[in-house]
């Protein structure tokens, strides 16, 4: 799907493939533009991790 998908999935998996990995696939994407809010925001409810992101995604902005 893209990029927001994927940080959306590494959240979903962070149990499997580690936080961190989560917490750098979102960063390195924001820092380089990949996505926007918007976008990692609809995948995060679409993939049931909105609750799990949210701090981070405040965080970032």
């Amino acid at each position: 799907y893209g990029p927001a998908k994927t940080v959306a999935d590494c959240f979903k998996y962070r149990n499997k493939i580690g936080i961190d990995v989560a917490l750098e696939a979102l960063r390195e994407g924001w820092r380089e533009r990949r996505f926007t809010m918007d976008d990692l925001w609809r995948f995060a409810k679409t993939c049931r991790v909105a609750n799990v992101m949210r701090p981070y995604l405040e965080g970032l902005t």
